[in-house]
């Protein structure tokens, strides 16, 4: 379907035209037509998931390419593989679900919100779809500005903090990576300070990066890769780069922490799953070290460290929001230590997860949303015994909590327990450490649910609170169905990535298999000798030897 992507990406600008139009006085028809709109989003990328040339190829698909500035070699070029299908879906679903969410809860300047929600929707998709450096940044910033204002106009009482600290971090991680993405498009020309250029054609496509990446020097990888890391860590985020987060969360809009939750902290780790894994494999197995740990062990601990403290903050937080918050802290650290697992477990578990984390977290921000819309308060002392006033919302509550801490059936326990089996096979102690996160995580969470909706009601205020309606139970129905379908049979979504996360497991493997190659040649050499050939040595080291050489050329 040739111009898929293109239609997805600017669907959501025609829709905010139209809501432009729509006079402010008419709320209902803004309302509707954004719905429309981010419904037909929807629909329209479901071919991405019935498309079968995913699950036999790690290659990229519905590629379009079109000159966008010679001059510069930047150009208009769109392609997706497994993984950014799966992301698309999961933006898609969940702007649609924002926006309808968002009917009762925003009653002032309407038709700005809605167009920016629709904004918002373009730039996510764009940034899952772009195969052109230029063309992922500038989708990059458009997405930042969107979110500013969402938090900015609409948010809470410390909305402007938010949304600037928000705006800040962000922009901050952007420039060091445009200055890898500068570092890489002069290298891969005339050269970049004192390493050699390749002589190529200017160019920012992201595929030929990706082809070259053996050619660019593991001390220059090095460089990139901590380059390319502040600017996704940040957006992950990956402690101690997360301050940020629980400020955006508390003071945005629902819709906004959803998308926040669901979307954008996802772009962080797709940005390492795209650029930082496959360009920069020599600096993973780098000899480098700063206090004992390389660069692998420093990212594993950070997600280690990001694990257990976000679960032990979310624990003592007296905002429901800001426990939330602090979960995706943790929630991300799983995510971050399977990618860097460096295994096809490991990184197939931190894409599901990531899926996961946007199907159980967004649904939890969205029942926080329903309760405060019907009391303005957001602390856990002032709700108990909910259950036996709101019995419909207590039982999706629990569904939606106990799919965020993984019980099996529900879709975080296949997440988590795939990337603890691929932390395990990386370093046992990685696993190990990860796990005391899993029993934080269901600790903080069921004190959560025993305060909120168990015990006596002491407050008075609770009595009358109406139960879910039926627009309310709409808006949770996709993600519960979607939390038991990935929990009962996540086949379709392993087969989904599987192909692309083998060849990113072929990428990120090739420096160690180069290595040992050298380092096993004087002792295969040695094994083919006659004195070795005497004592008794088989013959197939000769071979061995010999075959060395080839199997390294194919691998890299």
């Amino acid at each position: 379907m040739n111009g898929l992507l293109s239609l997805l990406i600017f669907l959501p600008v025609v829709g905010t035209l139209v809501v432009l139009f729509v006079p402010r006085e008419k709320p209902s028809v803004i309302r509707w037509v954004t719905t429309l709109f981010a419904g037909a989003e929807f629909l329209l990328s479901v071919p991405l998931w019935t498309f079968a040339g995913f699950r036999k190829s790690g290659d990229f698909f519905f590629r379009e390419t079109h000159d966008w500035i010679p001059s510069l070699g930047a150009k208009y070029s769109l392609g997706v593989d497994g993984i950014a299908a799966l992301l698309i879906l999961l933006t898609t679903l969940l702007s649609f679900i924002s926006v309808y969410a968002s009917f009762s809860a925003i009653t002032k300047r309407e038709k700005e919100y809605y167009a920016f929600l629709l904004l918002l929707e373009t730039g996510m998709v764009g940034v899952f779809c772009a195969l052109d450096f230029f063309l992922f940044y500038v989708f990059w910033e458009v997405m930042l500005v969107p979110m500013y204002f969402l938090i900015g106009i609409w948010g809470g009482p410390r909305k402007l903090y938010a949304a600037i600290k928000f705006f800040l971090y962000t922009l901050a991680g952007s420039v060091v990576m445009l200055l890898a993405i500068i570092a890489l498009y002069f290298f891969n020309t005339s050269g970049f300070l004192w390493w050699k250029g390749l002589g190529n054609p200017p160019t920012f496509d992201i595929v030929h990066f990706q082809t070259i990446a053996s050619s660019i020097p593991p001390d220059l990888q090095l460089w990139l890769f901590w380059a390319f890391f502040i600017g996704f860590a940040i957006k992950v985020p990956m402690f101690p780069f997360h301050t940020w987060l629980p400020d955006a969360h508390v003071e945005a809009p629902t819709a906004g922490s959803v998308i926040l939750a669901g979307v954008l902290l996802k772009m962080g780790t797709y940005g390492f799953l795209r650029f930082s894994l496959p360009l920069c494999p020599d600096a993973l197995f780098s000899n480098a070290r700063f206090l004992g740990l390389t660069t692998v062990g420093w990212v594993a601990a950070l997600s280690i460290v990001g694990i257990v403290y976000g679960s032990m903050v979310a624990m003592v937080q007296k905002d429901m929001k800001k426990l939330v918050a602090y979960s995706s802290v943790a929630h991300l650290g799983f995510v971050m230590l399977g990618l860097f697992a460096l295994n096809n477990a490991g990184i197939q578990g931190g894409i599901l997860q990531s899926i996961n984390h946007g199907l159980s977290t967004g649904g939890l921000f969205l029942l926080v949303g329903i309760i405060y819309e019907r009391r303005h308060t957001r602390m856990i002392a002032d709700y108990g015994g909910l259950s036996g006033v709101m019995p419909v919302y207590a039982m999706l509550f629990m569904v939606i909590l106990l799919a965020s801490i993984g019980l099996p059936l529900l879709n975080g326990f296949v997440g988590e327990f795939t990337i603890l089996t691929g932390a395990f096979l990386a370093d046992w102690r990685w696993a190990a450490w990860a796990s005391l996160g899993v029993i934080l995580g269901a600790a903080y969470m069921l004190w959560l649910y025993q305060r909120v909706f168990f015990g006596e009601m002491t407050h008075e205020e609770n009595k009358g609170l109406e139960d879910v309606n039926l627009r309310e139970i709409l808006t949770l129905a996709p993600l519960i169905v979607m939390c038991f379908w990935i929990g009962v049979y996540p086949k379709p979504f392993f087969e989904m990535t599987a192909k692309s996360a083998e060849k990113i497991v072929a990428t990120v493997s090739a420096p160690g298999l180069r290595r040992a190659a050298r380092e096993a040649a004087p002792r295969l050499a040695g094994a083919t000798s006659p004195s070795a050939t005497s004592t008794g040595i088989p013959a197939a080291a000769a071979a061995a030897a010999a075959a060395a050489p080839a199997a390294v050329a194919e691998v890299k």
